[in-house]
Formats: structure tokens, C-alpha cells, sequence
């Protein structure tokens, strides 16, 4: 019996972060009198020195360990280093909200991070079973951490509503995944895509596989027609976890769509690409005009979310021309921006939430921001400029973020696609704008002054001027997409 011992070394920043989650554990349950602060500023510190194993072992060729389960890439470690960053920022704009709450716990924190572990599984699995074990782990963390304030009857429905409709979705995913093994003979990437190229496989039995994988991937984005729980998670959750959800998850689900349809299920992308374009226009259309509707802020955002994931699938379904995946890097890199700019404005979005939040008060009318010019002009900008920049309105992020999906929409030959989408958009504008109105030209409801924690201040002041930074010279951040994307493609 031979044994391989595997290549630990490009695994390196997975193992820390496991090997941290059981020492913050084990030193919070034996350090009670200081186990919240102690948990907290623990898993920053292993975030941040995750990210700097990450930069470290990050190679231009990608490599593969663990008999060809694990990978590590440019793709791998550029979304990584997002997930850490955004996990981050979302930590350190929940802590205050969690305590005054009486829910900051060090428990919480180590959820935070066991999340993370799972979405780094996930971004660099190789094969169907690492990928399926990160994205159990990611969810049952999440599931936890929605229903984290035991208190809260909202919180235990919204809990549950996620719980039961993951459960089916990984179910779905699950049994997609048999069905491509049944066909291929393998549950590993490139087998899978040697098979069909070899035309090997058994194209009934893979194309209902197929259903089942898409089907899978559309629930943990959040598009239609598996979009049911986002409204309901996103109101009935803590703030604090809302924007845990809305963040690195999405770019997680990003990395799983790449993996199985671009590198697994290129040669078969007719199939998938018509379920994309229905679940794009759907999204997009659903997300947009069900937002109008809504008086309920973190309602809106979670729609919104939803018209957002469905542009970010254009780029994706943008990709197949001519049968050669080489030639779409513009359209996977495009939509791989767009991910990233949505993460920065919802990191932004959900902290203004939280900024005007308090013991007792939940900042989540859209009422709630009348009258915020007046009682702090800065942060009222702040929010402006997350709610131009998701608009879509030039010169900020979102606006190149939409132009790069669209352009690659109309290279790939479907005009009739971009148009839709833009005059979705346009519509979709108006629900933005009017929490703009709201905030200078309403008088405000409650003049108290705004207290937050100085780092928090800052950082939402970071977040808030990278939106427009990263507007007026969004080359950079392009062209990191497209390098990470091109190492692996």
C-alpha cells in the first residue's frame, strides 16, 4: 500500500485558520472574564495573518495537493484575501451593535471564522466533495449565527425559514452531484470536463445533474426562482449577521459557479448558459420592482441583493462564445468585478444601518434616515454615495461594474440582454433615490446625535469614499480580476 504524504503548503492558510478556531475556542471556554474581547480581536488577528500566509504562498501556476481535492490559484487566493477583508470590516461594524444587544459572545466569533474556513474550502476545492463539505460548513455557521439572539422570536423564524430551504438546496446540489458522477464516472473538476469533451458521458443524465447543480448555485446567491428566503433572512437576522450574510458569501457562491460550470461543465454550456439568462432577466426584474415596494430598508437591500446577483450572472452566462473560454476572460472577469464592487457597497450599506442604530432603536425604515443631512452631513454623503454607486449612477463603482457586465453582454452577441437590463435598472433607480430624498430633504424624526465607536466611524468613512475612489479609477481593481481569473482559466 503506498501512502502519498500530500503538500501541505499550499493549504497552509485553511490549516491555520482551523488549527485558530479550536485555540480561540479552548482559551475563551478557559478565559471567561475576558473571552468576548479576547475571541474578538483573536480572530481579527487570525484573519489578518491569513491573509498574509495567503500573499506568501500564492503561486502563478496552480497548484494542486491532497490527490487533486484542493487547488490553490490566483482566483483562489485573490477571492480569499476579499473574503478575509470583508469578514474583517463586517466584525468590526457588528461588534457594538452585538453589545449593546447583550449578544456578543465569544461563540459568535468563532462561527465568523469556521464561516470563513468554509468559503475558503470552497473557493479552492478541486473536486465535488471539498466543495460540498466548505459550503455545509459556511451555512451551518451561518444558520447558527442568524438565530444567535435566543431572545428574538424574528430572529428563531428567520432562522428556520434559512435552515429548512439550505437544507433543500444542499439536498438539490447533492443529488446533482451524483447524477454528473453517474454520468462522468468523477466527481473531480477536470475529469469531469475530460469526459465530456471525450464525449464519455451520458448527456441525459448529466443535463438533469446539470438542473440540479444550477439550481444549487441560484440558491446560494439569492436569485430567483430560489430567492424566497433573502427578504425574510435579511430582515428577521440580527444586523450585524445581515451583513455577515450579504458579504464574503456572495463571492464564495461566485468562486462555486466558476469551479463547476466554466471549469467542469465548459463543453455543455448551451444547457447552462438559457438557465442562467431566464434566472439573470428574472432576478434582475423580480429584485428591482419588488424594491419599490418596500418601507422596510434591509427588505430593499435584500431585493436589491437579488437584482445585483442576477447582473453578476450576465457576466457569467456572458462568457460562452464560440465554444472557447479563453476568449471570455473579459465577461468572467467583469462578473468576478462586479462581486467584489458589491461586497464593498454592502458592506457600506448595512454599516450605515448599524451606525444609526442603538440599544433599543433598530434602524431599518426607510423613515429612519429623514432628516440625516442634518444631524451628521458626513455620513449622510457616505450613504449617498453607496446608494448612487448601487444605482449604478456615474462616476462611482457600480457604475463600472454594470458598464463592464453590459459590455460583455453586447460582445457576446446579445443586445437585446443589456437592453433589458438597463432599462431594469433605470427603474430600479427610483428606490435608491429615495432614501437620498429622504435623508435631505425630509425633516428628521429623531435629532439625537450619532454615537459609534471612532474605529467604526473611520472605517465606514474608508468604505464609503472607496466607493467613489474606486469609481474614478476602477482600472486597478479591474485588472486584478482579470489577472486572478486568467492564472485560471
Amino acid at each position: 500500500m503506498n501512502f502519498v504524504v500530500p503538500d501541505f503548503y499550499p493549504a497552509a492558510a485553511e490549516i491555520f485558520v482551523a488549527v485558530m478556531a479550536l485555540v480561540i475556542m479552548l482559551a475563551s471556554t478557559f478565559a471567561r472574564s475576558i473571552a468576548r474581547s479576547l475571541a474578538y480581536y483573536a480572530t481579527q488577528a487570525t484573519l489578518i495573518a491569513a491573509a498574509f500566509i495567503t500573499i506568501y504562498t500564492m503561486q502563478g501556476e496552480p497548484v494542486y495537493t491532497f490527490s487533486n481535492l484542493f487547488i490553490s490559484d490566483l482566483m483562489g487566493s485573490f477571492l480569499k484575501l476579499m473574503i478575509y477583508f470583508s469578514t474583517a470590516i463586517a466584525l468590526l461594524y457588528g461588534r457594538g451593535y452585538l453589545a449593546d444587544r447583550k449578544i456578543d459572545k465569544p461563540e459568535y466569533y468563532l462561527l465568523a471564522l469556521l464561516m470563513t474556513l468554509g468559503m475558503m474550502v470552497m473557493v479552492s476545492a478541486n473536486h465535488m466533495l471539498p466543495m460540498y463539505i466548505g459550503l455545509e460548513m459556511m451555512s451551518l455557521a451561518l444558520y447558527t449565527m442568524v438565530a444567535f439572539d435566543r431572545d428574538s422570536a424574528r430572529s428563531t423564524e428567520a432562522a428556520m425559514k434559512y435552515f429548512v430551504l439550505g437544507a433543500l438546496a444542499s439536498g438539490l446540489l447533492l443529488y446533482g452531484m451524483s447524477m454528473v458522477y453517474g454520468a462522468t464516472g468523477s466527481l473531480e473538476f477536470s475529469a469531469i470536463a475530460q469526459s465530456i469533451y471525450n464525449q464519455a458521458a451520458n448527456q441525459t443524465v448529466l443535463t438533469f445533474g446539470l438542473v440540479f447543480l444550477v439550481a444549487g448555485i441560484c440558491f446560494k446567491l439569492g436569485v430567483v426562482p430560489f430567492h424566497m428566503w433573502v427578504p425574510d433572512v435579511y430582515q428577521g437576522a440580527p444586523t450585524a449577521v445581515t451583513l455577515m450574510i450579504s458579504a464574503a458569501p456572495k463571492l464564495a457562491a461566485f468562486a462555486m459557479a466558476v469551479r463547476l460550470l466554466i471549469w467542469a461543465l465548459f463543453d455543455v454550456a448551451e444547457e447552462w448558459q438559457g438557465m442562467l439568462m431566464l434566472v439573470a432577466v428574472a432576478s434582475i426584474a423580480l429584485g428591482n420592482l419588488a424594491a419599490i415596494a418596500q418601507q422596510n430598508i434591509k427588505r430593499m437591500l435584500a431585493y436589491s441583493g437579488i437584482s445585483h446577483m442576477g447582473f453578476m450572472l450576465l457576466g457569467l452566462l456572458a462568457g460562452v462564445v464560440d465554444g472557447d473560454r479563453h476568449f471570455a476572460l473579459n465577461a468572467y472577469s467583469s462578473a468576478m468585478f462586479y462581486a467584489v464592487a458589491y461586497v464593498i457597497m454592502s458592506l457600506a450599506s448595512f454599516g450605515m444601518l448599524i451606525l444609526l442604530s442603538r440599544a433599543g432603536f433598530e434602524a431599518e425604515n426607510i423613515d429612519d434616515f429623514k432628516g440625516l443631512n442634518r444631524r451628521s452631513p458626513w455620513f449622510a454623503l457616505m450613504m449617498l454615495f453607496v446608494m448612487f454607486s448601487m444605482a449604478g449612477v456615474p462616476f462611482f463603482i457600480g457604475f463600472f461594474a454594470k458598464l463592464a457586465v453590459l459590455q460583455a453582454v453586447v460582445a457576446a452577441g446579445y443586445f437585446w440582454l443589456a437592453v433589458v437590463a438597463v432599462l431594469l435598472s433605470v427603474a430600479g433607480a427610483f428606490y435608491y433615490l429615495r432614501v437620498v430624498k429622504v435623508m435631505y430633504f425630509d425633516a428628521p424624526v429623531d435629532e439625537s446625535p450619532i454615537h459609534a465607536p471612532a474605529e467604526v466611524r473611520v472605517m465606514l468613512s474608508a468604505n464609503g469614499i472607496a466607493i467613489a475612489a474606486l469609481g474614478l479609477a476602477p482600472q486597478m481593481l479591474m485588472s486584478l480580476c482579470a489577472y486572478a481569473l486568467l492564472g485560471s482559466l
